[in-house]
């Protein structure tokens, strides 16, 4: 697994260097920023859910 994500390491700077116009940008930053954000969901969602879960007690 640590293979694969060696192999697949995005360079964002060179990725932005090389947009062909605005709209990749947009792409590119999301694409960047949406996985840490669904992660950050989740750990949200986990957190309600257990506290929830403790208040009943």
């Amino acid at each position: 697994m640590t293979l694969i994500s060696l192999i697949q390491q995005i360079n964002i700077d060179e990725k932005i260097k090389n947009a062909p116009d605005n709209g990749y940008l947009i792409g590119v930053w999301i694409g960047y920023v949406l996985p840490f954000a669904v992660l950050v969901g989740l750990a949200w969602l986990m957190y309600r859910r257990a506290k929830k879960r403790q208040d009943e007690r």
